[in-house]
C-alpha cells in the first residue's frame, strides 16, 4: 500500500457505473475539479439530470479508457473486471469500488481539517475499524494548532459569527478560525467562537455611544495585518452584510488589493427572536419581515417605520437606547396593544425575553433593566413568544454544556 493524493483538476476521468455508489464518486470527483465522463446503461435521475458531465448510457467499452488520468469502476463486478483489465493494458489507474483487497487503487478515507489539511486513513479492509479512526482523529485536529508554518501572501475573510451560539458557526466559518494568524473582533462577536482559534485576538470592540476602535481604523488594522502576511478573520456577530459595515470592508480591502472572502453567517435578525419563540412571518399574523436599526438615534432613520403596514414585522438592531423614540414614531400609525418583545443577549445561557404592549414597552424594558446587545420585534408574532418559548428555549440551548 503506497498512500497517494492526487491533483485531478482540469484532468480527464472516467467513471463506469451510474448506480448510487457511481453518482457519489461523480459528485466526490466534480469537487475535485475533475473533468468525468460517465458511462453507465442506466443512469440515475440525479446523474441524468447533471450538466456539467459527459453521460454516455450504453455498456462499457475497453476503448473508454483511452487518455484517462483515473476509471473508477462503480459497476457490477463483471463489468468492473472487464474495466480493471482494460486499464491494466494502457497502465491507467483504476479503482474498482466493488473489490477494494484486489483493486489496483482505492480511495480512502479522508479525514480534513482547515486550509487543506488532509488524512487518508484505511482501515485494513475494516471499515467499521476505518470509521472508529476518522472520528478520533477529526477531534484530534480539532485541538491542534493548524495554521501554516510557511509565510505567505496575507489574506482577509469577513466571517458572520451568527447570533451566539458556537454550534451555529459555520463549517467554513471554523476552518478558518482555526487557521487564522489575527482574529479581529468586535463587541457582538460571540466570545466561545474565539476559543476555536490559536491566532492572535484583536478586540475593536463597539458598543452603543462608545466606538472604541472607529471604522476606518478598522479598515486599517484588516490592511495592514494582511500586508504583513498575516491570514486576518474579520469576526462579526450575525451576518458581516446584515447592517454590519461588511461591505465597507470589503470595498476597503479589495481597494487596497487584498485577497478577501465573505462567511455568510445566520443574521441575529432572524435567529434571536426564533431563540424566543418567534417566527418573524406566520401564516394569518405577518406576511413579511423588516430589518432596521435605529443606532444612530438620527429620526430621519427611523421616520419610515411608521408607514410599514401591521401585517410587516419590525426588527430592531441595535434599538435599546432609540427604543422611545422608535416607539413614538410607529404609535403614530400603529395599535398602542400591538405586541412587542425584547430579546437581550440571545442565544447565551444569559438569553431573556421581555414583553410587553407598543405603549408599555418602554417603561416596561426600563423596569426590566434591559441592556445592549438586545434585539426588538413589534408586530403580532411577539405574542407567540408565550405559547414557543419552552420548545424554543430547549433550541437556544441545545449547543451549551452544562456543568
Amino acid at each position: 500500500m503506497y498512500p497517494l493524493f492526487l491533483r485531478l483538476r482540469g484532468r480527464h476521468v472516467l467513471v463506469v457505473g451510474g448506480g448510487q455508489v457511481g453518482t457519489r464518486r461523480v459528485e466526490r470527483l466534480l469537487e475535485a475539479g475533475a473533468r468525468v465522463s460517465v458511462v453507465a446503461p442506466s443512469p440515475t435521475a440525479r446523474l441524468a439530470a447533471r450538466t456539467d458531465i459527459e453521460l454516455h448510457e450504453r455498456a462499457f467499452e475497453a476503448a473508454d479508457v483511452e487518455g484517462m488520468w483515473l476509471v473508477q469502476a462503480c459497476a457490477p463486478a463483471e463489468v468492473n473486471a472487464e474495466v480493471v483489465q482494460a486499464c491494466e493494458h494502457r497502465r491507467v489507474w483504476c479503482v474498482d469500488a466493488a473489490d477494494a483487497a484486489t483493486s489496483p487503487a482505492w480511495t480512502g478515507s479522508v479525514v480534513t481539517g482547515p486550509d487543506g489539511v488532509a488524512i487518508a486513513v484505511s482501515g485494513g479492509g475494516d471499515p467499521g475499524r476505518a470509521r472508529l479512526l476518522q472520528s478520533e482523529l477529526a477531534r484530534a485536529l480539532s485541538g491542534i494548532d493548524l495554521r501554516p508554518q510557511r509565510p505567505g501572501p496575507g489574506s482577509v475573510a469577513l466571517v458572520g459569527a451568527g447570533p451566539g451560539d458556537p454550534d451555529l458557526l459555520t463549517v467554513r466559518a471554523r476552518d478558518l478560525l482555526a487557521a487564522a494568524d489575527v482574529v479581529v473582533a468586535d463587541r457582538l462577536a460571540p466570545r466561545a467562537a474565539l476559543d476555536l482559534t490559536h491566532g492572535r485576538i484583536v478586540h475593536v470592540g463597539k458598543s452603543p455611544g462608545d466606538h472604541t476602535v472607529g471604522q476606518e481604523d478598522i479598515n486599517e488594522i484588516l490592511v495592514a495585518e494582511a500586508r504583513a502576511g498575516c491570514r486576518v478573520v474579520r469576526l462579526k456577530g450575525g451576518d458581516p452584510f446584515v447592517l454590519g459595515r461588511g461591505g465597507e470592508e470589503l470595498a476597503a480591502c479589495l481597494a487596497a488589493g487584498i485577497e478577501v472572502e465573505v462567511v455568510p453567517g445566520i443574521t441575529s435578525a432572524v435567529a434571536v427572536p426564533a431563540a424566543a419563540g418567534i417566527p418573524v412571518t406566520h401564516r394569518g399574523m405577518a406576511t413579511g419581515f423588516l430589518v432596521a436599526t435605529a443606532h444612530g438615534e438620527d429620526p430621519a432613520l427611523v421616520a419610515h417605520l411608521a408607514a410599514i403596514p401591521p401585517e410587516i414585522t419590525i426588527v430592531l438592531l441595535m434599538g435599546v437606547r432609540s427604543l422611545q423614540m422608535v416607539v413614538d414614531v410607529l404609535l403614530a400609525e400603529r395599535d398602542p396593544d400591538t405586541p412587542c418583545a425584547i430579546i437581550e443577549r440571545g442565544w447565551t445561557p444569559e438569553q431573556r425575553t421581555v414583553t410587553a404592549s407598543l405603549a408599555t414597552v418602554v417603561q416596561t424594558a426600563a423596569d426590566a433593566g434591559v441592556r445592549a446587545p438586545s434585539i426588538v420585534v413589534v408586530g403580532a408574532v411577539a405574542a407567540l413568544h408565550e405559547q414557543f418559548a419552552d420548545v424554543a428555549r430547549l433550541s437556544a440551548g441545545a449547543g451549551l454544556i452544562a456543568d
